[in-house]
């Protein structure tokens, strides 16, 4: 240990010539733990729901996505669907179908989103975790067309998924019908009957609008033959998403657009790292307002230890470590700061994981705000008290290191 540092320890450790010294100190270190407890449990509980919100746009946001460079959809080859199977990195490889349809069932209607998936689909979206009602599946379901509807869908349709007799038609516009639908509304759409056979809750965006039906369905239904809406594909293991898009890019040419789940919804993620970054900045405010009780009360400090930087400097020390001396206390002031308010808010963080302490409202997909803690926030506040704590010594360390070797006898 450096000689500053151990007196730096002493005259942390050690009675201050003035009880006011001792209050201001302490309410300079609550400042800092109460800031940085705050900073960590709230980064956390930012760090819960940015990861519970994405798991919920997983359903509809794949890993990546290829769609169309122009207009609603493209054609795709056996030759190039075979070559996709052999990338490298995809785990699995869904074909899907997309556009804007009107529903009926029992003289309710509704306008909503018709996607027709094929099987791998959903193990590309994990829909299985958001179900209410039914399977994520339509195996073995030959003899009619299933439908799997958002819980919104369902509540605006009045559809019972539990009902064997419940039905629902889809209608979507013939290419060129225009003329049609004036003349002969009926003979301008095409239709399917369908059974709804499951529900889903994931969000409001998805529950209120889309309903899902098996590919070859929407394929009969939008008259797209080999075209689709999109490819969604969901990475192996430790695949390099940059190359895999890469080489879909490779594959399908110029027709297509690829998209890595932060580029489908980019504004959604944008905003998440803005909310964290501001809620940072606020309480940054707050350290460094409390750093100004950590001036006052290490400026009492050097006064009270005139005669001790004196008999310093007469021994030989220089300026650089008398301002090291009460650089180094500022730090200590602030690690202890800092320390406590990790460990506050490392406890509170584990009681809302495991005992849920905060609740949400009925409604939500979970009953408590969820938290999820990262090492590098705890890296990241821990610094920042330090930096906070170097900031607010320096102008007291300064003025020691300044101060003349003369004492005066009483």
């Amino acid at each position: 240990m450096s000689p500053a540092l151990k007196i730096a320890w002493r005259y942390f450790r050690g009675k201050k010539s003035a009880q006011a010294i001792n209050i201001i100190s302490w309410i300079s270190v609550s400042a800092i733990a109460v800031s940085s407890a705050a900073m960590v449990i709230l980064f956390s509980v930012f760090n819960g729901l940015e990861g519970t919100v994405k798991q919920m746009y997983s359903a509809f946001y794949p890993d990546i996505k290829v769609t169309a460079a122009k207009g609603k959809f493209f054609e795709i080859t056996d030759n190039e669907k075979a070559k996709i199977e052999k990338i490298s990195g995809v785990s699995s490889a869904s074909y899907s179908l997309e556009d804007m349809v009107l529903l009926n069932a029992d003289d309710e209607q509704k306008v909503a989103t018709l996607k027709g998936v094929d099987e791998n689909w959903f193990k590309v979206s994990r829909l299985d975790s958001f179900m209410v009602d039914g399977q994520a599946s339509f195996e073995n379901k030959n003899s009619y067309v299933p439908a799997i509807v958002g819980i919104g869908v369902a509540m605006s349709l009045r559809i019972d998924v539990q009902n064997v007799f419940t039905g629902l038609k889809i209608y979507y516009p013939k290419s060129g019908a225009v003329q049609s639908i004036m003349d002969n509304p009926e003979a301008a759409l095409n239709s399917i009957q369908a059974k709804p056979e499951g529900s889903f809750r994931i969000q409001e965006e998805f529950d209120e609008q889309y309903i899902l039906v098996p590919f070859q369905a929407a394929k009969y239904l939008f008259g797209t033959g080999n075209k689709i809406s999109s490819l969604e594909v969901k990475l192996a293991p430790g695949a390099d998403e940059e190359d895999v898009k890469a080489q879909l890019a490779e594959v399908l040419g110029k027709k297509v657009v690829t998209a890595n789940r932060y580029e489908q919804n980019k504004t959604f993620y944008m905003i998440m790292k803005s909310e964290k970054w501001a809620v940072y900045a606020i309480l940054l405010m707050v350290l460094l307002i409390a750093s100004f009780n950590m001036i006052g009360s290490l400026s009492m400090v050097v006064l009270g230890k005139k005669k001790d930087i004196s008999i310093l400097k007469s021994m030989g020390a220089r300026s650089s470590m008398i301002r090291a001396v009460f650089l180094a206390e500022g730090v200590l002031l602030a690690l202890m700061g800092g320390g406590i308010g990790l460990l506050v808010g490392l406890l509170v963080c584990l009681g809302q994981q495991y005992f849920g302490w905060i609740t949400l409202p009925d409604g939500f997909i979970f009953n408590a705000y969820p938290v999820e803690m990262h090492v590098e926030d705890f890296v990241l506040v821990l610094s920042t008290a330090l930096v906070v704590g170097l900031m607010a010594a320096w102008y007291p360390a300064a003025r020691a290191a300044k101060q003349s070797v003369y004492v005066r006898e009483e």
